[in-house]
């Protein structure tokens, strides 16, 4: 596509010429190291129509590209997003049960052939995700739509994108007679584990062991690690299967307490739904994600302040668990706070995102009170909340873990949501902030911490840190795949997953401004985001590095560097990952001028002109959450049009 020329927009022109600082190399670095391991991975472990030489269940497929669109829409190459595309199609074509699929053609000899079974329906999760059982939930249908939605911040026009954002909409809504998964005279889903062919409702033994059964993650845990019959069946005898009047009861009981109801974790679905609205604007889709949220807002008062992890059919909190509020899959008593926090998360900040109303924030912030509110000094003097709650009350008490409040600040901006991250680093002498990990991208680990202090100024080399560790578990993974000689008969046997080399936390945190998405299906929540008007293509254009060194309520500061010493580089910047916010006034200094200049941009953009080894740091102001969100582009005049809708 031709250039783009929009003579309207404010632009700053850099003036300060210099060497390039560390950060701005290292970060350039990072992206071309990341755009040629794409190359590597594609060409060692895929066939040349974009299927993996291994099989699994469908969302772990999906996560080995979720955040290639991502990365492209940051500025990586065109080539990324290419193969982003071309892969998630064919695990789409491969997995969906409209086709001849692999499952027919695979022998025993390639590895585990259940791992090939059809666990897509019109493109969507079915019900025979892993037998039926561990994927048609929000916990894992959350990690395999990730790459789906980085497509809408790469490319919104892609027709088939949005048909299917439609599409996907529609089986959460009660739009799809196939998928008549929610109730939306009710406003809530029937079942926790849901799919493109409708609620899961019917249990079989072998699914009953699956949820009921297994190591659980804490001794004191009842019954399991994702969920549980309690207080119907307090103990859950070991070879209950093996009798036929017992086994008959168990499941039984399994289908009426565990699958027929809502859990929060559904607080998921949210994002889906925005994701349509993104694409379209269509006013049905903010109704849905703003009323759903609502209801668990309402039922965590009716619950003494406590979201609860399970409601019948009726509506009622604890329903067919004789009124207890915990005990429902993945809930409070099994993965405990992990999946609650994240599906909550996701749902007060989609609400935030489509009505620019802060008080959708006390959908997790009123959970980590709760925490905060139990929690007690340890032997060594440190705060640990519970993250876990049973028949014993709450237990499993551990440092309380940043992501979540680190989220709600990233968003509120408030003074005290800010105090609070102050609590947690004083009351916990044995997690330094300052250390930046060297981890993969799906970590447990709390990350945002050494970001935080660089925001606070106390940590002021954490760019290069950020940056290093991310360039060197890339180069890991790179050089791994770059020596493995294996052919694909012996990779299919091996069924051994491809680590992906695309990496995309630091380029959040630094060149966005944002804390790490929400791994299990969250959005971008990025202050700031970039567009080459020279390419028609979103991103920092080549050469070009970003960095984000302050955020406050109204404004935030950027810097940008042309690390060129012979091409001059425009950049378009835009409020918000979805244009929600609005630029003030844009403050900069000039070399050899006094003071400073500033310009009014009063839109969602301004443009910034980088003549060669030029760098510019601007403060600008901000109006958070006032404008419509979409996937639009600068040049689409505020709507998204794809040729094919």
């Amino acid at each position: 596509m031709a250039r783009v020329d929009l003579p309207e927009m404010q632009t700053i022109t850099a003036t300060k010429v210099g060497a390039p600082p560390a950060w701005a190399l290292m970060q350039r670095q990072l992206m071309q190291t990341m755009e040629a391991g794409a190359e590597v991975m594609v060409r060692k472990y895929q066939e040349r129509g974009g299927a993996l030489y291994y099989g699994d269940c469908v969302d772990d497929l999906y996560e080995r590209f979720y955040n290639w669109g991502l990365f492209y829409a940051i500025g990586g190459s065109d080539r990324v997003l290419e193969l982003g595309l071309s892969s998630w199609n064919a695990i789409t074509r491969y997995n969906d049960d409209g086709i001849v699929h692999r499952k027919k053609h695979t022998h025993f000899k390639h590895g585990d052939w259940r791992k090939y079974n059809q666990q897509l329906h019109n493109e969507y999760f079915n019900k025979q995700t892993q037998s039926g059982a561990g994927s048609s939930e929000w916990h894992h249908m959350g990690e395999g739509n990730m790459a789906f939605y980085g497509f809408g911040l790469a490319d919104p026009t892609i027709s088939e994108n949005v048909r299917r954002s439609r599409r996907f909409a529609a089986m959460f809504m009660g739009e799809d007679p196939e998928a008549q998964n929610f109730d939306p005279k009710r406003g809530f889903f029937l079942s926790p584990i849901q799919t493109s062919e409708g609620p899961w409702t019917n249990g079989t033994v072998e699914k009953a062991i699956w949820w009921l059964q297994g190591k659980p993650q804490n001794p004191m845990a009842p019954n399991g690690r994702r969920s549980t019959l309690y207080p119907v069946i307090k103990e859950l005898q070991p070879g209950w299967e093996n009798d036929p009047s017992r086994r008959d009861k168990i499941v039984d009981l399994f289908e009426k307490i565990v699958l027929r109801g809502d859990t929060p974790q559904s607080n998921a679905a949210t994002a889906l739904i925005t994701n349509a609205y993104l694409y379209t604007g269509e006013e049905k889709y903010r109704k849905w994600v703003l009323d759903y949220v609502e209801g668990w807002m309402d039922r965590i008062k009716l619950n003494n302040g406590i979201v609860p992890d399970n409601i019948g059919w009726g509506g009622k909190i604890g329903e067919f668990r004789e009124g207890q509020w915990w005990g429902g899959l993945y809930g409070w008593s099994c993965r405990g706070m992990t999946n609650i926090f994240h599906s909550l998360t996701i749902g007060a900040e989609c609400a935030l995102l489509l009505s620019g109303d802060y008080g959708y924030l006390d959908l997790i912030r009123s959970q980590v009170k709760v925490l905060m509110d139990n929690g007690k000094k340890d032997e060594q003097g440190n705060f640990v909340a519970p993250t876990m709650h049973g028949y014993q009350g709450w237990f499993n008490h551990a440092p309380l873990r940043t992501k979540e409040p680190i989220h709600i600040w990233h968003n509120s901006m408030s003074d005290d949501d800010r105090a609070f991250l102050d609590y947690l680093r004083d009351t916990n002498k044995s997690v330094d902030w300052l250390e930046q990990p060297q981890v993969g991208e799906k970590s447990f680990q709390d990350t945002d911490k050494a970001r935080f202090m660089f925001l606070e100024g106390k940590n002021p080399d954490w760019p290069v840190k950020a940056l290093s560790a991310e360039l060197g578990d890339v180069l890991r993974v790179v050089d791994k795949q770059r020596v493995d000689e294996r052919e694909a008969d012996k990779m299919i046997e091996d069924n051994i997953e491809p680590s992906s080399p695309i990496n995309t936390q630091a380029l959040i945190q630094m060149a966005l401004g944002a804390p790490q998405t929400v791994y299990n299906g969250g959005l971008l929540q990025a202050r700031v985001r970039y567009f080459d008007p020279d390419r028609a293509r979103p991103g920092l254009p080549p050469d070009v590095a970003a960095l984000v060194d302050t955020v406050t309520g109204d404004s935030g500061g950027i810097q940008l560097v042309n690390t060129s010493f012979t091409e001059t580089r425009r950049v378009i910047v835009q409020a918000g990952a979805f244009g929600e916010h609005s630029f003030t006034e844009v403050r900069c200094r000039v070399q050899g001028e006094d003071g400073e200049r500033s310009v009014r941009a009063d839109s969602q953009y301004f443009a910034v002109t980088l003549p060669p080894s030029t760098s510019v740091r601007m403060l600008a102001g901000q109006k958070r959450f006032v404008n419509k969100p979409s996937y639009a582009f600068p040049w689409h005049g505020g709507k998204v049009t794809a040729p094919f809708q």
